[in-house]
C-alpha cells in the first residue's frame, strides 16, 4: 500500500534531540526554540516568530491578541479545519462563513466585504494548499474597514504571495509543524507577529500570563502572573526535530515539489479531456507542494475513485467537511450569502498521495491508478 503521508526525516533528527537532553534542558524556550524561532523571522520577514506546541495555538494566541470578546465576528472559509473556528469560538467569536473560490479553494475575496457588520473584528485568510489567498485585496478590505487579518498559513510554510512569504503578510500568521505537514515536529506550530508593539504580550501570553521571558532577558528581577494566558511552549525534544528539518528546508521543499510536478505532467492529459481538474496556481502565487488534489465530477465520481485507487495500493484522501455544515459550525456560526462553491467543490476534490521522499515508481503506481479508472 502506498501511503497517503509519510512524516518527513532528514537524517539529523536524533542527533539534535540528544544534544537537547545532553544539554539538560528539555522544556520551553531552550536553544533549539530559539534557533527554530530565528529560522522562521529570518526566511520570512516576519517581526517575531514563536513557536507553539500547535498551530491551533498559535491561532487561540491570535485570537487573545486581536482582543476577541463575546459576540465578536471573525469572517472566514468554511472549507478549512476546525481549529480555524474554534480559536475564536472558545473566546466567544462567532466565525461568518463565506464562500470559496473554485479555482484555489481559498476564501473568496470579493464575498468578504458584503460580510462585514459592526461586529466584525477580523478577517482570517486560509492558504489551502499552501496557494496564498488574494492578499492585497483582503488587506485593502481590512484597512478600510479597521479589521485585523489573520493568517492561517498552516499549510504554507515556504510558500510566498508576490514574493511575501505567506504568515508574513497579515496582523497575525499561524504555521503548522503536524506530522502530516512539510516540516514536522510531530505536534507543533508557530505564531508569527508583524508589529513589534505586540510581541511583548504575545510572549506573555505563550508563558502562561507571567512575564518570565523579560526575566529570562533580565529584564526584571523577578517573574510574576501579569495577564491571562497558557501554556503554549514545545518541548526542547520536539523543537530539535523540527529544526533539523528546516535546516534541510530547501532540500525538503524541492524534493516535494518535484513529486507535484511529476503528478501534474502526468495527469494534465486527463484534464484537458475533461476527465478531471487540477491544481490551479495564480501567477502571483509560489506554492510549496504541500498537496497534489485532482476534482472528480462529483461525490458519486470521487467515492467510486477513492474505492478503485484503495484496490490497487493506493491510500487517497477527501478532505475537509464544510464547517457550517456540521453541527458545531451551525450552533457557533453562520454561512452568509450563498453555498456556491463550497459544498460542491469539497465533494469533488481528492488528495493523492504527497510527502518528502515519495519514490517515482510509488507515483508512478498513482497516477497508472488514475488513468486506469477514467478508462486509459
Amino acid at each position: 500500500m502506498i501511503n497517503f503521508n509519510v512524516p518527513p526525516v532528514v537524517g539529523t533528527e536524533e542527533h539534535y534531540i540528544a544534544q537537547a537532553i545532553a544539554a539538560r534542558k528539555i522544556c520551553g524556550d531552550g536553544a533549539f526554540t530559539k534557533k527554530c524561532n530565528a529560522w522562521i523571522e529570518e526566511h520570512t520577514g516576519t517581526a517575531k516568530a514563536l513557536l507553539t506546541t500547535s498551530c491551533t495555538h498559535a491561532t487561540e494566541m491570535a485570537a487573545i491578541l486581536a482582543g476577541i470578546r463575546e459576540g465578536d465576528e471573525i469572517i472566514m472559509p468554511s472549507y478549512t479545519f476546525v481549529s480555524t473556528a474554534n480559536a475564536f469560538v472558545l473566546r466567544g467569536g462567532v466565525p461568518v462563513f463565506v464562500d470559496i473560490r473554485p479555482d484555489t479553494m481559498n476564501i473568496d475575496e470579493e464575498k468578504i466585504e458584503d460580510a462585514i457588520t459592526e461586529r466584525t473584528k477580523a478577517i482570517v485568510a486560509v492558504h489551502y494548499a499552501g496557494v496564498a489567498c488574494e492578499m492585497d485585496r483582503i488587506g485593502e478590505i481590512a484597512g478600510r474597514h479597521g479589521l485585523i487579518v489573520i493568517e492561517d498559513a498552516a499549510q504554507g510554510v515556504m510558500a510566498s504571495y508576490k514574493g511575501q512569504a505567506l504568515g508574513s503578510i497579515g496582523d497575525f500568521g499561524c504555521f503548522s509543524f503536524h506530522e502530516t505537514k512539510n516540516y514536522s515536529m510531530g505536534e507543533g506550530g508557530a505564531l508569527l507577529i508583524r508589529n513589534p508593539k505586540d510581541v511583548e504580550r504575545a510572549e506573555i501570553v505563550r508563558e502562561k500570563g507571567t512575564d518570565r521571558s523579560k526575566f529570562f532577558r533580565g529584564q526584571v528581577d523577578k517573574y510574576t502572573w501579569v495577564d491571562a494566558g497558557s501554556s503554549y511552549l514545545p518541548s526542547e525534544l520536539n523543537a530539535a526535530y523540527l529544526y533539523a528539518q528546516l535546516e534541510q528546508a530547501e532540500r525538503v521543499n524541492e524534493n516535494r515539489l518535484k513529486s507535484w510536478r511529476f503528478y501534474e505532467e502526468r495527469l494534465r492529459p486527463l484534464a484537458e479531456e475533461g476527465l478531471l481538474e487540477l491544481p490551479y496556481i495564480p501567477k502571483e502565487c509560489t506554492h510549496n507542494a504541500h498537496m497534489f488534489y485532482i476534482k472528480a465530477r462529483d461525490l458519486k465520481e470521487r467515492s467510486r475513485l477513492i474505492g478503485f485507487l484503495k484496490e490497487r495500493g493506493v491510500m487517497a484522501v477527501f478532505h475537509y467537511i464544510p464547517l457550517h455544515s456540521a453541527p458545531a459550525g451551525r450552533q457557533f456560526g453562520r454561512f452568509h450569502g450563498d453555498d456556491i462553491y463550497t459544498t460542491k467543490e469539497s465533494e469533488r476534490l481528492l488528495r493523492l498521495p504527497m510527502y518528502y521522499g515519495l519514490r517515482e515508481e510509488d507515483a508512478k503506481q498513482v497516477v497508472n491508478a488514475v488513468w486506469e479508472f477514467y478508462g486509459k
